[in-house]
């Protein structure tokens, strides 16, 4: 049997892992989300919940990759007893890593385009309302999404291809190395200009009013969501970097850093969003058009502002391709431990086959804009991620969370046992009636109020 590649380093591990959920729900979802749900208060709960819900499920998919040497694929295959059905999750998180990529990879293409556009100058000396309409015709484009998506797609598994150690660990360590620079850098800058302080204050301060706005229970549900979305949980994304590393550190610890590591993104992505916005007068709660459009807009505004924009979106470029190259190495690995496939021939099949999935999200913006499949003003990309975000996500943690902590699975001494497994900070056993009664009842409400918000 072919022996399980391994990272040559501890700070690999973290780093690839981190790298999965550090995406652009950490620099693109979270700042305007903290806008919309009182700054410095849905800083704090959202923090609360990254320790409640997320570090419990994302030790869960590490201890159950790393117990079984295996990607979802076929892990619960070699840890189910005889007669149990938990290896049909397999199927689901197969489905749900070529879900997520059928509509990233387009998304990761639109920043790359941004840097770009960026980099030539190209919104040098336009108004406000030209600049929005780049980003129409960007969308109204196939033909150009689609060279970004493919350039997006070709790179990525290539990085995989070249192996565990050669191509993933070392490129994903220069990306994030370069990733930290860029957001410290951007931040310092967007924290030196004018009227930079009142944007810090509505980020870091917390604001009631803002909060009695929405709801209590809005922005609690918004905060539970955020943590258990962006540290990309429930469809094995993470098991996979669970089985490539020894018994030498424990499991809780590491879970820890990477959700340490995941979060500081984020926060640090406010620090230059919220100075920027109030520098120049734009609603930091202004939803997802809050990069293509109103950044690019405070970009052209300010001095030196094309090496910024350039900057800022090879920044995000970063964040999105080192979420694609994670996410894609589980992919390969589906093939390599379903059908024996070696490394380069999953890399190519699944390169193809990838490119093929995601032309459907590309054309839903304009050869099949009329195809609304969940009423007015959704597209193909909003049914992908509504399949994945509201379904396969919190329904793949909850089947974690069970197989883990209940005698019908794993079982929660077998759980803890793996966790513990090295040096590092130990997983209290007094967590476990937290884990079996009080986590699959938060998980449900996830899955409950989410799918209550999106259909009214």
């Amino acid at each position: 049997m072919k022996k399980r590649e391994r990272f040559a380093s501890r700070l690999g591990f973290i780093l690839i892992s981190a790298a999965c959920s550090i995406g652009l729900g950490d620099v693109w979802r979270f700042p305007y989300i903290t806008g919309q749900y009182g700054g410095g208060i849905f800083v704090l709960i959202y923090l609360i919940c990254i320790v409640a819900l997320g570090i419990p499920i994302l030790t869960m998919e590490l201890a159950v990759g790393r117990a079984s040497q295996k990607s979802i694929a076929t892990s619960f295959h070699v840890m189910e007893g005889k007669g149990q059905k938990w290896h049909l999750m397999g199927y689901a998180g197969i489905a749900g890593n070529y879900l997520l990529m059928m509509f990233y990879t387009t998304v990761a293409g639109w920043m790359l385009a941004y840097f770009y556009k960026f980099l030539l100058g190209q919104f040098s000396g336009l108004d406000t309302q030209q600049v929005g309409q780049v980003f129409v015709n960007l969308l109204a484009d196939p033909f150009e999404m689609t060279v970004w998506m493919v350039i997006t797609t070709v790179f990525c598994f290539g990085v995989c291809s070249l192996g565990l150690q050669k191509g993933v660990e070392k490129v994903t360590k220069v990306m994030m190395t370069l990733l930290f620079a860029l957001i410290i850098m951007l931040a310092v800058k967007a924290m030196t200009l004018p009227n930079a302080g009142d944007g810090l204050k509505f980020y870091l301060l917390p604001d009631l009013n803002r909060m009695q706005e929405k709801g209590l229970w809005e922005t609690v549900f918004a905060a539970m969501s955020q943590a258990f979305f962006t540290l990309s949980l429930g469809v094995g994304s993470m098991a996979i970097f669970g089985s490539y590393i020894g018994k030498e550190r424990n499991l809780y610890g590491e879970s820890i850093n990477i959700a340490a590591l995941d979060t500081s993104i984020s926060l640090l992505a406010g620090l230059i969003i919220f100075p920027a916005c109030f520098a120049f007068g734009v609603d930091p709660g202004d939803g997802p058009g809050l990069v293509f459009v109103t950044l690019p807009n405070i970009f052209n505004a300010m001095s030196g502002g094309q090496i910024w924009g350039a900057l800022f979106f090879l920044f995000m470029t970063f964040a999105a391709y080192s979420t694609v190259i994670a996410v894609f190495e589980n992919i390969i690995a589906f093939g390599m431990d379903l059908w024996g496939w070696s490394r380069q021939k999953s890399s190519l099949i699944n390169a193809f086959l990838l490119i093929l999935l995601s032309m459907p999200c590309i054309l839903g913006f304009n050869v099949l804009k009329e195809f609304q499949p969940l009423g007015a003003g959704t597209d193909i990309l909003t049914l992908e991620d509504f399949i994945l975000s509201y379904n396969l996500l919190p329904i793949g943690s909850l089947v974690y969370l069970l197989f883990c902590v209940t005698r019908y699975g794993w079982g929660f001494d077998n759980y803890l046992q793996e966790v513990n497994t090295g040096q590092g900070i130990k997983m209290p056993r007094a967590f476990k009636p937290y884990f079996q009664w009080v986590l699959p009842v938060i998980i449900l409400i996830v899955l409950i109020q989410g799918y209550i918000n999106f259909f009214s």
